[in-house]
């Protein structure tokens, strides 16, 4: 595993979309292709104009020469960085900020803890919940319900029984599996909003707001940017990138997304502002026994990985805690149902998926800030494609 980037000049942060553990281990090579701009990264005492020595899953590429303050932090499991540009003084105390928050936020939200309020809960079958952890399971239950069960952060027993949670790796017996899978279902989570309490309905019910988390906390971090009066960010947090505003010049954002193949090429870069890009894919996560491969994106309807004809999915959206959750669900979801969920909320959400054969479907609300060498099939909001 590779040290955390230390300080970012022309930098290309390159970032993995998990719900669990993360590291650096990708290739993107800017200077391919289409390429962005030269990019220039320097990974602890390590220098290389090799972009491939960052972080997989996406990267922000960009250059600027102006007042910026960065900041590396290693929690919720994954290495994460944060800069911000501005007057040195105002640019330094919001990352510093934005770092204490990252910090407070995984303390608060870590089921690995045994002393963090999800833990406890889990453990109690309920209590008293944060402001935060209420608004996150606001979100969780919504996100249940719009997608039809394909997001249920009450998957957590399954994922621990898989082996996910402790990299424990193991293919269930079908039993156990089956009687595990009892215990998953998002509806029997009582959440009273009005006193902050949830209680589970049946005994042995856990949740995990990871899949979320890193969605959530990047959008905190948009705030504290905002009411520092940052002029311009970036934050990845351990592959959920989330711009702020403009680059300093008031282009826009370069955003290379990474193959599933991790072979050093990347889908495309896609221009934005003000957005979060997130992208989730099987091969994150994964373990192979007796030559069959597993990854860690569980369909909550069966218990074993989706199988959805989806290799990678990526949601850009101004909501990093939403963007994060659906690009776990579109996975899921599979073709037909994620269109249909984009075309009833394509003023939320737009989406890159990336098929089995390798077609990238791109919704029309970004199609043109996409550049790739791939084939591409545009979905439009009209049924009549």
């Amino acid at each position: 595993m590779k040290r955390a980037v230390s300080r970012i000049l022309f930098a290309c942060i390159f970032s993995q979309i998990i719900s669990g553990c993360g590291g650096f281990t990708g290739n993107i090579p800017a200077d391919k292709g289409m390429a962005a701009e030269k990019t220039n990264i320097t990974s602890g005492s390590e220098q290389s104009e090799d972009p491939g020595s960052g972080m997989n899953g996406l990267s922000a590429v960009y250059s600027e020469e102006s007042q910026s303050a960065s900041r590396d932090v290693f929690a919720m499991d994954t290495y994460m960085s944060i800069t911000a540009y501005g007057e040195e003084t105002t640019a330094k105390k919001a990352v510093d900020e934005a770092a204490e928050e990252v910090e407070r936020l995984d303390k608060l939200l870590s089921t690995g803890s045994e002393g963090s309020e999800i833990s406890k809960i889990n453990e109690d079958g309920g209590g008293t919940l944060s402001e935060e952890s209420e608004e996150m399971m606001r979100y969780a239950l919504k996100l249940y319900q719009d997608t039809d069960g394909a997001y249920d952060i009450t998957i957590y027993p399954v994922m621990k029984l898989w082996g996910f949670d402790d990299q424990d790796y193991r293919v269930p017996a079908e039993e156990e599996l089956k009687k595990t899978l009892e215990l998953v279902d998002a509806s029997e989570i009582d959440l009273d909003e009005k006193n902050n309490r949830i209680c589970f309905g049946k005994e042995g019910m856990a949740i995990d707001l990871g899949s979320i988390a890193k969605g959530f906390t990047s959008s905190r971090i948009m705030e504290i940017f905002e009411k520092n009066g940052i002029r311009s960010g970036l934050v990845n947090l351990g592959g959920n990138v989330q711009c702020f505003g403009a680059k300093t010049d008031g282009s826009s954002w370069r955003v290379a997304i990474e193959t599933p193949e991790k072979d050093g090429n990347y889908l495309g870069i896609l221009a934005v502002k003000d957005k979060a890009v997130i992208t989730s894919g099987g091969y994150e996560r994964y373990f192979e026994e007796d030559g069959v491969i597993y990854h860690h994106i569980i369909d909550p309807l069966t218990g074993y990985p989706a199988k959805s004809g989806i290799r990678s999915s990526t949601i850009v959206s101004d909501d990093g805690t939403l963007a994060d959750g659906l690009s776990t669900s579109l996975f899921v979801l599979g073709r037909e149902k994620a269109v249909r969920l984009w075309r009833n909320h394509s003023d939320e959400f737009d989406f890159i998926l990336m098929e089995d054969d390798g077609t990238l479907l791109v919704t029309e609300g970004i199609a043109d800030d996409f550049e790739t060498e791939r084939k591409v099939e545009v979905i439009t909001a009209s049924a009549g494609e």
